[in-house]
């Protein structure tokens, strides 16, 4: 299981709103809560992300907590995002340039092929998430409470 340490930032009933804590800092900025001064953060503005979970162990507001997802389900989550738009391009590319009666169009037919490919690739990806977000296959899971970790400074 990949773990991952969170904040609860709210609570609804029975689910906690968290927003994931980064354990290393940002190779760019050196920010462990957003981005600071990345492209995408200046762009989109420096926003952090919160989701839902079931509070099966009582945490608290502000409390950390560690979250897990199963590494399969991330995997599986990978490919099926980034592999089936790819094979549908190609096959998509693929099966134009075969329909295509003269040699010249080819690459048209090919490129339109590869659209459609990709279209199709990502309206199956948008399917898909609808059906899996309703079963909470994906969703991470509240595990534990986060330890405090104490710092002591040494003396020599």
């Amino acid at each position: 299981m990949i773990e991952e340490q969170a904040i609860v930032v709210r609570l609804d009933g029975t689910r906690a709103h968290l927003e994931i804590e980064r354990s290393r800092p940002c190779g760019l900025c050196g920010a462990t809560r957003g981005c600071g001064v990345s492209l995408w953060g200046r762009l989109f503005g420096h926003r952090n992300q919160t989701f839902s979970v079931d509070n099966g162990i009582g945490a608290t507001a502000g409390e950390r907590v560690v979250i897990g997802v199963e590494e399969g389900i991330l995997l599986s989550g990978a490919l099926n995002i980034y592999g089936v738009p790819l094979v549908l391009l190609c096959l998509g590319a693929l099966l134009g340039s075969s329909l295509a009666t003269a040699r010249a169009a080819g690459d048209l037919y090919a490129v339109c092929g590869a659209a459609t490919g990709l279209l199709l690739g990502l309206m199956w990806i948008r399917l898909r998430a609808a059906g899996d977000g309703q079963s909470g296959r994906h969703q991470p899971v509240m595990l534990r409470r986060a330890e405090s970790v104490a710092i002591r400074h040494c003396s020599r």
